[in-house]
């Protein structure tokens, strides 16, 4: 008996259970919203579409009823008397042998057979989803790491480019990973670094590139040492203690001004830790970068003493400008005050944000000059310019017989 052999039917429909399970499956292992990647293979149908049939515009649609698990593709087509463009037109007989009740002027919908397709017009189509899921996750690995700007992150060194020497690291945040990289100028010199080595490194920031985010790392950042601090240091953390301000020159030294506003809570103590292991960590993580803590103060004399150690400070006198001072300081703590190659003096600088010139006590010292009170007297009202003029002289009659 011959075997009885079924014909497949062909449906003008795509395989829609299929179609929409492939599409829910990738969204699901990539993450993607839902929607998405049918948005993206509709502009693919699309674009594949008008590849090999020139003159198709906007009249070519796509009906994807999830509901129903159909795609359905279709042109628009307007039911003319003689036909100019094939592609828009369809001539009355034509559109009646479809559609019996069609007349001129009508707008019938011719559907497409998958068929239709041809094979360059398919890989357009591949193409175009290909791109729409590299794009999906581009903008989630985006999202992800643009939240982790300022942030301290570990990063596995994948590569080291050995003509420059700097770093390919592989970061991950969440559920996405990328990698970063981490050049010369953002490594801490002295530090070597091995394939498979893991990093702590600071999140710089992330911008949006042709190829993909761009992460930028640093291990030089001054940030990086105050995460640090909040990651050992659980009285920073929960905001106890609070650093004010870090000046830091990458894989030598480091000062760090901190504060509380409890009075029964030592900042410096909190941050160095019980027989210094908190400060310890830090400073081995930072391959043996030295670390000076100090007292934050409102009051700036106090405060750029402080900034100044290890050395001992006999006065400062701030300067008219306001953004300068005088310090004066033993003989034999001079070169302590301004340290190897100026570094001490230099980081107290940063970290106040005063210029700071350091005298010994046994160099004469000159009067500090108070600036000129008339630089503006020009554009001062009338009234005004006495006042202060008549004040200075009534200052100068009682000053006079008190010299006398």
């Amino acid at each position: 008996m011959a075997k009885k052999t079924t014909k497949k039917v062909n449906n003008n429909e795509l395989d829609g259970p299929e179609f929409f399970a492939a599409i829910a499956q990738i969204e699901q292992e990539k993450g993607i919203k839902p929607g998405y990647m049918m948005e993206k293979i509709t502009q693919a149908l699309v674009s594949a579409y008008r590849r090999d049939h020139e003159g198709v515009g906007d009249n070519l649609v796509v009906d994807a009823n999830p509901e129903t698990n159909t795609v359905r593709m279709f042109l628009k087509k307007d039911v003319v008397e003689e036909v100019d463009n094939p592609a828009t037109e369809i001539s009355l007989a034509e559109a009646q042998a479809a559609l019996p009740r069609a007349q001129l002027g009508d707008v019938v919908r011719i559907e497409i057979k998958p068929k239709s397709f041809g094979r360059i017009a398919a890989q357009t189509a591949r193409q175009v989803i290909i791109q729409g899921i590299r794009e999906a996750e581009q903008g989630m690995v985006y999202d992800e790491f643009s939240s982790k700007e300022h942030e301290l992150l570990t990063g596995e060194v994948t590569r080291i480019d050995p003509r420059t020497g700097a770093a390919t690291l592989r970061i991950r945040s969440g559920s996405e990973f990328t990698d970063a990289y981490l050049g010369p100028n953002e490594q801490v010199k002295g530090e070597h670094y091995v394939e498979g080595q893991r990093l702590k490194v600071y999140m710089v920031e992330v911008r949006k590139a042709t190829k993909g985010p761009q992460v930028l790392i640093s291990r030089t950042h001054p940030g990086l040492v105050k995460r640090l601090f909040e990651l050992e240091v659980p009285e920073i953390f929960d905001g106890t203690v609070e650093i004010k301000s870090v000046a830091r020159e990458a894989g030598s030294r480091t000062k760090l001004a901190v504060w509380s506003a409890d009075p029964n809570v030592d900042p410096i103590g909190a941050c160095v830790g019980p027989r210094g292991q908190r400060v310890n960590t830090i400073v081995e993580e930072l391959k043996g970068e030295k670390m000076d803590i100090i007292k934050y103060s409102e009051d700036p004399a106090e405060y750029i003493a402080a900034a100044l150690s290890p050395a001992d400070v006999i006065s400062v006198d701030p300067l008219p400008d306001g953004k300068s001072c005088r310090v004066v300081v033993p003989d034999d703590q001079l070169s302590l005050a301004i340290g190897k190659e100026g570094q001490n003096a230099r980081l107290a600088a940063k970290l106040t944000g005063f210029k700071i010139d350091i005298k010994p006590a046994s160099a004469p010292l000159e009067p500090i000059e108070e600036p000129e009170e008339d630089l503006f007297a020009e554009e001062a009202p009338a009234e005004e310019a006495e006042a202060p003029a008549q004040e200075v002289a009534e200052t100068e009659n009682t000053e006079a017989p008190e010299e006398a």
